[in-house]
């Protein structure tokens, strides 16, 4: 005799995840990083803590990924999720965390020399400081989602 086991799904947890699957139908349809996080991990019939024991984080940690309570995703975390999920980073990311991911620094020299300026030049036209300028240029400083959304989105294709 063959005994199966499967794993107990609260009721409510299980209507969560119909509830929520139904809410976007095609994966291309979510707009945000969290919610890609978490219809990937419904559509493998993960829970939480299963998915943050898989990558090596704490549960809380992961939660804070699917909450949206984070806006920055570091890269070997997302590298981990992608494998797990059987998706390519590109598509888990949003135009932000893509280009923190591909490296900020690199993105904006690109953008800055193919507008032919020098640093000093490019950084008063943005109206930023050179020094902060550099600190982004160099990885010393990671971009917060502000500065992002003042100063490069829609200039910089990640």
């Amino acid at each position: 005799m063959y005994i199966h086991s499967f794993r107990p799904i609260a009721p409510r947890k299980i209507l969560e995840a119909q509830l929520f699957n139904q809410q976007y139908q095609n994966y291309e349809d979510i707009p945000n990083v969290p919610d890609r996080l978490r219809w990937c991990r419904h559509h493998m019939g993960l829970m939480q803590k299963e998915v943050a024991e898989l990558i090596g984080i704490s549960r809380g940690h992961y939660i804070d990924f699917e909450v949206g309570y984070v806006d920055y995703y570091p890269k070997e975390i997302v590298d981990k999720l992608a494998e797990l999920y059987g998706v390519p980073v590109d598509d888990l990311l949003d135009d932000y965390n893509r280009f923190l991911y591909k490296g900020q620094g690199k993105m904006i020299r690109e953008y800055r020399e193919s507008l032919g300026l020098k640093k000093k030049p490019f950084a008063r036209l943005m109206g930023i400081s050179p020094n902060l300028l550099r600190a982004w240029e160099d990885h010393q400083k990671r971009m917060n989602i502000n500065s992002w959304n003042k100063y490069f989105k829609g200039k910089i294709k990640a």
